[in-house]
């Protein structure tokens, strides 16, 4: 059974998304707390401009700064939290940031250095890693310039700024993780199910192609012997109808991912196949399969398959060998089945969707095929691991 490749994106609808935009006014509010909870270190700067210490158009002015500067910051921020401005923008705004605090801090006082840890937060989770680690220490020593002007001791706060803003450099970080994680997922969640799709492709190929040929041999058959020979038409309609129940059979299995087919199997159906298409069938096979892993037989067992299908449907062969035998090769003991025909050799000048399957199914299976025409006819061998891996190296 597949999994939904988005079931692992389905998120409670309470956890905030990093790296995402909200998609509700819940995830809205959810960033914009995690946000604003940040913003305490604005008390200062409200508790200075409240105290009546300035004059009217001081408190103006450094209201309305308070207020661009806030508005920068959350749009900034925010907004690189699910699709990020562009670098020039991105630049652009951190500039405004970078003139309002020092300025406001240098006009109004101390009270304003809680402006420097915004500049740096901005900093830290915008810029590149290059480009935060000049800004970051370059804030903490603008700070402390301007802190000068007021014969402050910025020590606490200096260390607080330089710390948080390397801080956010590790969020920004996660964050970049997070959203290269979740594409990585999404990517092989895709490429399970395409190779599961090509999987289908290959077993219902091979499933259908044999047995369909197999029923339409019979059908011509039966309507040949109609007239004249009931009693034998209908024991073709009978096969028919088996072979008909059988392939149902496997088609299901192989929909499901259970389909194993066994070479005994697949020799006897052959010797059947070739028989009822008037091709004079030679099979010669040495039955013993211990030790030989099952994924190797069954690839094999698929090439028999295909290998007869192709005989039948396209060759026009009278004669048929199929051999099945152990080979010892420089990779080590071998299964090998040849396939060999006195037909035309297929109508095609390439290889087909069958044999690029088995190719595929082979190499997998730690195995090989080769198949073309020969002088009289057409010959496909394939090979595969007559032990398992781990027999071999124990061997050695």
């Amino acid at each position: 059974m597949t999994e939904d490749p988005r079931a692992g994106e389905r998120l409670p609808e309470t956890r905030v998304r990093i790296g995402q935009v909200p998609r509700n006014r819940r995830e809205l509010m959810a960033k914009l707390l995690w946000i604003g909870v940040w913003l305490i270190f604005l008390g200062s700067p409200i508790h200075d401009l409240t105290s009546g210490r300035h004059t009217t158009g001081a408190v103006v002015a450094g209201a309305l700064g308070l207020i661009a500067f806030v508005v920068t910051y959350l749009s900034l921020v925010f907004r690189n939290m699910g699709r990020p401005f562009t670098p020039g923008i991105v630049v652009s705004m951190l500039g405004v940031l970078a003139v309002f605090a020092p300025l406001l801090n240098y006009s109004l006082g101390p009270a304003w250095q809680g402006l420097f840890v915004y500049l740096s937060v901005a900093c830290g989770a915008t810029l590149p890693l290059r480009g935060a680690y000049w800004a970051i220490p370059g804030t903490a020593v603008v700070m402390y310039l301007v802190g000068l002007r007021w014969h402050e001791k910025v020590d606490d706060t200096l260390l607080l700024v330089v710390l948080i803003g390397f801080a956010m450099v590790g969020v920004g970080q996660l964050v970049r993780t997070t959203v290269e994680l979740r594409r990585a997922r999404a990517t092989v969640a895709q490429l399970a199910a395409n190779e599961e799709r090509l999987r289908l492709a290959r077993d219902l190929h091979d499933l259908l192609g044999h047995s369909l040929s197999l029923i339409t041999l019979k059908s011509e058959l039966a309507g040949r012997m109609l007239p004249d020979q009931p009693d034998r038409a209908a024991q073709q309609v009978a096969d028919i109808e088996q072979v008909s129940r059988q392939a149902l059979v496997d088609v299901r299995e192989a929909v499901t991912g259970y389909r194993r087919p066994r070479l005994a199997a697949e020799l006897a159906g052959a010797q059947v196949a070739l028989t009822a298409a008037g091709v004079t069938a030679e099979v010669s096979a040495e039955p013993d399969l211990t030790g030989v892993p099952e994924e190797a037989e069954a690839a094999l067992a698929w090439a028999l398959r295909e290998a007869v299908t192709n005989v039948v449907r396209h060759s026009g062969a009278e004669k048929c060998l199929v051999q099945l035998a152990h080979r010892q090769t420089l990779d080590g003991p071998m299964l090998e089945l040849r396939v060999e025909d006195n037909g035309a050799g297929g109508s095609g000048s390439g290889p087909g969707n069958g044999l690029t399957g088995l190719t595929e199914r082979l190499e997998k299976a730690g195995g090989c095929l080769e198949a073309g025409r020969i002088k009289h006819g057409f010959r496909l061998v394939a090979r595969v691991p007559a032990t398992s891996r781990g027999d071999v190296g124990s061997g050695a």
